[in-house]
């Protein structure tokens, strides 16, 4: 291949060289450049590509592609081909897109933003479509899939490179339609460049991820940046009811179009029951009985659903399959006790404060007169620290007791992410919670204190099946543990 095919469509400021030149493989990756590769010198958050320029030229690298003109003394006599572009990130994502034949374009790609919701949208969506006789792909937190194969998943969003070449996997293997995740570090780190959007989808905007973004407003505007960037082709749908939703769709070209409970919306929804069997809802003028529980799925069905219809689904079609559907695995999972009648467990993925009140405003609403709420929860290292003493201070409005243990530390000291929780409560707080450093005894401590009726909430980690303890991930499962010490204390009984 060419590198004047693969720089199709870029903004390019100079070449210094035979744009005509063949080239390999596509890297931003130093480390995996071969003889005939071009090397991409990306600007990342903790590392600048551009200083691995030259280790790039002694590996064989056929060209580089770069921002800042690297010194005459690398560029002279190297026999590689130098172009200088404007944004370098933005760059390989669309190198990336003509590398595999623009596979997107080949595909209904829709895209799901926001704070909290994304997974489980992407999964119903996934889930419907596949009900409806499409073979599809997901993008997403806790795997990809193509058609009903699951490929395993490291980051929410995956690398321009690595999305474009499973795009085109997803592509050739029939896929009509992809639902993909797509977060704010992606949107700002130019990990979706290239790929052309049929539609997107606004959750919720609440308070995550500010280490890497350091203000609010940043974050929104890097959510906010996926919709300005679609074409006038594509179609944006926003949550009305959330207080940024029409702020994402103020420069779009896209369709717009609304979802929302409380506000007049272009889908609007309404809840009739909702409790432990599930919701009953009033679905764009239709009734709706669905397996999943608690307001903010309302939210999320209610989105699937206007997907649906945007993309010309049958309206019954699609509310007969939107029915039987389960959502996201660590989402509202729960266990009923096998020997204290009404006592049940939830597995839920929340991190984040706003996540954390809506399951326990939920559960409060859903608990019987009398029954206790017990809260084990903690906070991730390495991440925002701003939202710690807030997360503790909603599971201590909203919970009967609280147990504040260790989530993934990563390379913090996980008594010191602690400390920084217990910040955020007063002394009626304080009085209600205890500190269980080790997550499994936290979990067998609240199935012990559990009586018939209460509701215990084990927040943090979802679907996860490990702990990262300074960059070593080891086998850990909420909800296979909380399995284990329910039998285990219903055979002790």
């Amino acid at each position: 291949m060419t590198l004047d095919h693969l720089l199709k469509s870029v903004r390019i400021s100079d070449i210094t060289g035979d744009i005509a030149v063949e080239v390999g493989a596509i890297r931003f990756d130093s480390r995996l450049v071969q003889p005939g590769d071009v090397f991409v010198a990306v600007r990342g958050a903790q590392v600048d590509g551009h200083a691995f320029i030259d280790k790039a030229i002694e590996k064989g690298a056929a060209a580089i592609v770069f921002e800042q003109m690297p010194d005459a003394a690398i560029a002279e006599g190297r026999g590689s081909t130098f172009v200088r572009v404007e944004d370098s990130a933005e760059t390989l994502g669309q190198m990336a897109a003509n590398y595999y034949g623009n596979p997107s374009k080949e595909l209904q790609l829709v895209g799901v933003t926001g704070t909290n919701g994304k997974t489980t949208v992407v999964t119903l969506l996934w889930q419907l479509f596949t009900r409806l006789g499409h073979t599809c792909g997901l993008i997403g937190t806790i795997e990809n899939r193509v058609g009903n194969e699951t490929v395993t998943s490291t980051h929410t969003t995956p690398d321009s490179v690595q999305l474009h070449e499973l795009l085109r996997r997803m592509a050739d293997a029939g896929c009509s339609h992809v639902f993909m995740e797509v977060s704010s570090h992606a949107v700002h780190q130019r990990r979706i460049a290239g790929a052309f959007f049929k539609g997107g989808v606004f959750t919720n905007l609440t308070h995550d991820h500010l280490d890497y973004h350091v203000t609010f407003a940043a974050y929104r505007d890097a959510k906010k940046k996926f919709f300005d960037d679609m074409s006038a082709t594509a179609f944006a749908l926003t949550n009305i009811d959330d207080r940024n939703g029409m702020v994402m769709l103020q420069n779009t070209l896209a369709a717009r179009h609304t979802y929302g409970l409380k506000k007049p919306a272009d889908f609007k929804s309404r809840i009739l029951e909702n409790n432990l069997d599930g919701l009953f809802m009033e679905l764009d003028g239709a009734h709706l009985h669905a397996r999943m529980i608690g307001e903010f799925n309302a939210y999320n069905l209610t989105a699937a659903y206007a997907v649906a219809r945007l993309l010309d689904c049958e309206k019954m079609e699609t509310l007969t399959a939107l029915s039987d559907l389960t959502g996201a695995e660590g989402r509202f999972d729960y266990l009923k006790h096998p020997s204290k009648p009404g006592c049940i467990g939830i597995v839920d993925y929340a991190h984040t404060p706003d996540a954390l009140e809506k399951v326990l405003e939920t559960i409060g609403k859903l608990r019987k007169k009398g029954a206790r709420i017990i809260t084990v929860a903690g906070a991730g290292g390495d991440r925002d620290k701003t939202k710690r003493p807030l997360m503790a201070q909603v599971c201590a409005r909203f919970s009967d007791q609280i147990i504040l243990t260790s989530d993934n530390p990563r390379t913090e000291n996980p008594a010191a992410i602690l400390r920084d929780m217990e910040t955020g409560l007063d002394a009626d707080g304080l009085k209600k919670t205890l500190v269980i450093q080790d997550r499994e005894q936290a979990i067998k401590t609240a199935v012990r204190m559990a009586g018939a009726s209460d509701v215990i909430l084990i927040a943090g980690k979802g679907h996860e099946k490990y702990q990262d303890i300074m960059g070593v991930k080891y086998p850990f499962d909420d909800k296979e543990t909380l399995k284990k010490f329910f039998y285990e204390y219903a055979e002790s009984a």
